[in-house]
C-alpha cells in the first residue's frame, strides 16, 4: 500500500482512508476492469456466441498485467471482510451478464448459468495460478461452454 501511495502521490494514510488492505486495493482495480471491460451481450448472435462474448470478456480483464491475475485470484479467495462485498457485486454482475446472455432472469438463473459459473470460477483459478494464460483460459472457457450448451 505504501508503495501504491507513493505512486498516486498521496500519503499512505490517504490510501488507506479508501482501502483498507492490499486485496482490497486489488478488488476494486479488478472490479472496475471488469465492469467497464464486459459489455453487455450481443443479441443479434446466437446464446452460445453470447455466453462465449461473456466468457472471453471476464477472463481477458486482466490478460497481459503481469502479476495483476494472481494478485485478483489472491484477494478474491482471501478473507479480507472488506473484500467481502465486492466479491458479492462481481459475482452478481458475471450472473447478469450470463443471465442476459442467456435471457434469463438473474434472480433465478437456472442450472446452465450455474455451471457456466462454476466453470468460468475454475478457469480463472486455474489460470490466476499460473497454470495457463488468461488467453489459453479464454479459448478453453469458451469450448467448455459450447460443449455444456450443446446438452
Amino acid at each position: 500500500m505504501r508503495a501504491v501511495a507513493k505512486m498516486a502521490g498521496v500519503a499512505p494514510a490517504t490510501a488507506y482512508t479508501y482501502f483498507s488492505s492490499k486485496n482490497h486495493l486489488v478488488a476494486e482495480v479488478f472490479w472496475r476492469r471488469l465492469s467497464a471491460g464486459v459489455p453487455q451481450p450481443d443479441m443479434s448472435q446466437p446464446p452460445s456466441e453470447r455466453v462465449a462474448q461473456i466468457l472471453r470478456a471476464v477472463s481477458m480483464v486482466v490478460a497481459g498485467e503481469g502479476q495483476l491475475g494472481g494478485a485478483v485470484t489472491m484477494a478474491l479467495l482471501g478473507s479480507d471482510p472488506d473484500v467481502e462485498h465486492l466479491r458479492v457485486r462481481i459475482g452478481g454482475f458475471i450472473r447478469r451478464r450470463l443471465s442476459e446472455a442467456l435471457e434469463t432472469d438473474p434472480e433465478q438463473p437456472g442450472p446452465l448459468v450455474d455451471a457456466l459459473e462454476m466453470i468460468y470460477a475454475g478457469g480463472l483459478v486455474h489460470a490466476g495460478m499460473g497454470h495457463m494464460s488468461y488467453e489459453q483460459t479464454s479459448e478453453r472457457l469458451v469450448a467448455a461452454a459450447h460443449l455444456l450448451m450443446e446438452k
